[in-house]
């Protein structure tokens, strides 16, 4: 227990709870005199000792079960429970089933056993996921969506009515029928709670030994963008005007050092045809380094910041940009430009995410690719530069590749901004292993340092 409730504090800090370490130390000696038994007692010895400031109140409510309700939920044995009669009716209605897939079947099985998901079979389905590195309660609905698709409870419902048309024909009673309806229906929602708690507990456990560091203001170009907390992010935004500055004296600057252009070689022989060749005046070339740009950004909780700090950087650099058009989406494309035309940067992007929360809907970038060509193609030419703020991750929805291949032929080059590392492409539901072939070029952008070379590159690039 004392390695348990360390490990307890540990995560109440990493989620911003102040803890000395005096009051840990009271918080164990509190629970030498209570003991564990009485779980009321327990928690309020812990909730006394830890908490000091009302507003931690939540935050040590919603971590307290993860920690300390470990027991897997109660379950229905059904053999116990249904007469030999019955038994043998669902018997012959399981067999009447038999060519749904191999993992449907076993579910249900375990479900008629009220036996829970083995500790194995959850760590398993956690790495299928790529969940190992999940460290944010935000995550945690998001993660729930991707294990119930592992563990196959996603699909339970339909085999569930399935059965029940099976119970009729074999002659159970209705009200039979409804009894292990009831019964089968209360062990899944059992498996559900036991899925919903080994993830609060796996990011709880990950948050208490990876917590985020408290960066000093020179190192928030540094700070990942999933890391900055709202005062972090706020000073960073601060910023914003002085790193654009930086960023327009340098296209400036390359900007008057293309004026002169570039040698053109045909134009040369043709214009000095007529003095047969002495002497020559050489010809150059006008070389336009204002890039004309079309961003799509996405903007899901996971993005936000991201996609924030390089809109704003963009529009700041508006005089060095021939021509922009901006996107964003989570479930589908919307084009956001016009906001720039009436609004200051920072506004306009401040409206944009005001008036586009993120909500239950899915991240689909293939859908938006399709409201794309179905609606804005216009956007994009053979002079246009797409870049593309993701992280190619697409809640196992139709990634839309002939699509992304398509825009990369039509544009000038088409550039992926990601925060994530590249050995994370292709975990879970990440499609970047299949978009980064069909790119001209993929940046990490997970700071602001590593979005600001990314965009000073694309406007020397032009």
């Amino acid at each position: 227990m004392d390695k348990r409730l360390v490990e307890f504090i540990r995560t109440l800090r990493a989620a911003g709870v102040r803890i000395s370490v005096a009051e840990s130390y009271d918080a164990m000696r509190a629970l030498e005199q209570v003991g564990v038994y009485e779980r009321g007692i327990f928690q309020s010895a812990l909730r006394t000792t830890l908490v000091k400031e009302a507003s931690d109140l939540p935050t040590f409510d919603y971590f307290f079960p993860l920690f300390f309700d470990t027991a897997a939920p109660p379950m229905f044995n059904m053999e116990q429970e249904l007469t030999p009669e019955q038994q043998e009716m669902l018997k012959q209605a399981l067999q009447s089933l038999a060519n749904n897939p191999q993992a449907l079947q076993q579910l249900l099985q375990q479900l008629m056993r009220g036996r829970p998901f083995d500790q194995s079979d959850l760590e398993q389905a956690a790495q299928q996921i790529g969940m190992q590195s999940a460290d944010n309660p935000s995550q945690q609905s998001y993660y729930r969506r991707l294990m119930m698709r592992a563990l196959s409870l996603n699909a339970l419902q339909e085999l569930l009515d399935q059965l029940e048309a099976a119970l009729q024909e074999a002659g159970m009673s209705e009200e039979a029928i409804q009894e292990v309806m009831e019964m089968l229906r209360a062990n899944a929602e059992s498996l559900r709670e036991q899925i919903e708690r080994f993830i609060g507990n796996l990011i709880a456990r990950n948050m208490g030994e990876n917590p985020p560091e408290k960066p000093e203001a020179q190192d928030l170009m540094h700070t990942p963008f999933r890391a900055l907390s709202q005062e972090e992010a706020e000073a960073l935004r601060d910023e914003v005007k002085r790193l654009a500055a930086k960023l327009r004296s340098r296209a400036a600057l390359r900007q008057r050092r293309a004026k002169d252009g570039v040698l053109d070689p045909k134009s040369t022989l043709r214009h000095n045809l007529r003095y047969g060749g002495t002497p020559i005046e050489l010809q150059f070339r006008k070389r336009s380094v204002k890039p004309r740009l079309a961003l799509i950004c996405d903007i899901s909780t996971s993005m936000r910041y991201c996609a924030e700090f390089m809109l704003t950087l963009i529009y700041e650099l508006q005089d060095q940009v021939a021509k922009a058009r901006s996107f964003i989406f989570i479930s589908d494309l919307h084009e956001i430009s016009d906001y720039f035309k009436a609004m200051r940067p920072e506004v306009a992007v401040r409206e944009v995410l005001l008036n586009h929360p993120p909500g239950s809907y899915n991240t689909d970038l293939g859908r938006s690719l399709q409201t794309l060509f179905n609606d804005k193609l216009d956007a994009i030419d053979s002079r246009t530069t797409v870049i593309l703020l993701g992280d190619g991750r697409n809640n196992y929805n139709d990634p839309r590749l002939d699509l992304a291949a398509e825009m990369r032929r039509r544009a000038r080059r088409v550039l992926w901004f990601n925060p994530e590392p590249q050995y994370q492409w292709g975990t879970g539901d990440s499609d970047m292993l299949a978009y980064a072939p069909l790119a001209s070029g993929v940046y990490q952008v997970a700071n602001m340092a590593q979005l600001v070379e990314a965009i000073d590159r694309i406007m020397a690039d032009g």
